[in-house]
C-alpha cells in the first residue's frame, strides 16, 4: 500500500470514459436505450466524430467514431468493463431491466460482491459494462491485513428484479443519478500494473484475488481494477476499437504535482490542469482538476 505522501487524494473520483466506436449512431442509441444517456455535444475532427453522451447534464461517455479500426480483441490489454454506479437498488433494477430488454445487449452475469450488487453486460462492439449499487460502508468486512473482503456470489437476476423493480422508477430512469464508479482494465501482468497504478498513479491497493488487483482512493472498494484473466502476457495495445481514455479527477494542483513527482521519468504531459499518461500497455489515463467538460472531451 502506498504511504500517505504517495497516495492519491482521498477525494479522487472517476470521470467520463472515452471509447472508440465503429458505429457511432448504433452505439449512441444503445447507450441511450439502456442508460438514458443523451447526446450533449459533438465535434468533427478530420475523419473522426467525437460525441459526448451524458445524463442530467453530466458527461459519462465520449464516443469517437473511428470506423476504420479493427474490432475489440478480448485478449488484448484495455477495457474489461466500465462500471456505472447507481444510488439505489430500485434505479439499478430499472436499468438492468432496460439493458436486458435491449436486443443488442449480451448478459454476462450477476454477482453479490459483499460490498456491492452487480450485473454485467457487453455492448454491441464488445465493450464490457457493469451496472451496480454499493452496500453501505458500515456493512463492509475487512481481512486481518486490512484488505476489503470481496467475493463473487451468484445473484439471481429475476429475483432481484421482482424485489426491486418499480414501474415509477422504470419510467423515470433519465432523471436518476448515475456516475462512473470504477473502471476495470485488462493488463498483461498484475505486478507491473501494481507498480503503475499504485506506485505511480497513487491508488491504494484494497484487495487482490488470483489474476487481479483492486485499488482505490479514500478507502473505497475500488476505483480501478486490473486483471489478466483474458490478457495474461499481453504486450502493448494495438490500435483497435474500444477504450481510448480513462479519466480521474483530483481536488487540487498539489495533487497533480505529487502525481508528476511519482511519475518521475515516466512519459506524461502536463497542461497545468491535467496530466495525461499511459500505462505499460498503452491505455491512456487523464488525471484532471475538474470533471471533464464536454469541450475538453471533444478535444481529447
Amino acid at each position: 500500500m502506498a504511504t500517505l505522501e504517495q497516495s492519491i487524494n482521498n477525494n479522487t473520483f472517476m470521470d467520463a470514459v472515452t471509447l472508440r466506436v465503429g458505429d457511432l449512431e448504433g452505439m449512441t442509441s444503445y447507450y441511450s436505450n439502456i442508460l438514458s444517456l443523451e447526446p450533449m455535444e459533438e465535434k468533427v475532427r478530420g475523419k473522426e466524430v467525437h460525441r459526448v453522451l451524458g445524463r442530467n447534464g453530466t458527461p459519462l461517455l465520449c464516443l469517437i467514431s473511428t470506423p476504420g479500426l479493427p474490432a475489440v480483441d478480448p485478449r488484448q490489454a484495455g477495457l474489461y468493463h466500465t462500471a456505472f454506479l447507481f444510488d439505489t437498488q430500485e434505479s439499478l433494477a430499472a436499468t438492468v431491466y432496460r439493458a436486458a430488454q435491449e436486443p443488442r445487449s449480451r448478459f454476462v452475469g450477476s454477482s453479490d460482491h459483499l460490498v456491492s450488487e452487480a450485473f454485467y453486460f457487453t455492448d454491441p462492439e464488445g465493450n464490457g459494462i457493469e451496472l451496480y449499487v454499493d452496500r453501505a460502508r458500515s456493512e463492509w468486512k475487512y481481512a486481518a491485513n486490512g484488505d476489503v473482503r470481496m467475493d463473487t456470489i451468484y445473484l439471481d437476476p429475476n429475483k432481484y428484479l421482482q424485489t426491486h423493480l418499480s414501474e415509477t422508477v422504470l419510467n423515470n430512469t433519465a432523471i436518476l443519478p448515475a456516475n462512473i464508479g470504477h473502471v476495470h482494465l485488462q493488463v498483461g501482468d498484475v505486478e507491473q500494473a501494481r507498480n503503475f497504478y499504485v506506485g505511480k498513479i497513487g491508488f491504494d491497493a484494497t484487495t487482490s484475488i488470483p489474476g487481479a488487483l483492486f485499488a482505490s482512493a479514500g478507502g473505497y472498494h475500488h476505483h480501478v481494477a486490473m486483471n489478466t484473466w483474458n490478457s495474461g502476457g499481453a504486450g502493448p495495445r494495438a490500435a483497435t476499437l474500444g477504450l481510448a481514455n480513462v479519466a480521474v479527477v483530483v481536488p487540487g494542483r498539489e495533487d497533480l504535482d505529487m502525481l508528476v513527482s511519482r511519475l518521475g521519468d515516466w512519459e506524461f504531459s502536463d497542461n497545468g490542469t491535467s496530466v495525461v499518461t499511459k500505462d505499460p500497455w498503452g491505455t491512456q489515463l487523464t488525471v484532471s482538476l475538474e470533471p471533464t467538460s464536454t469541450e475538453e472531451l471533444l478535444e481529447s
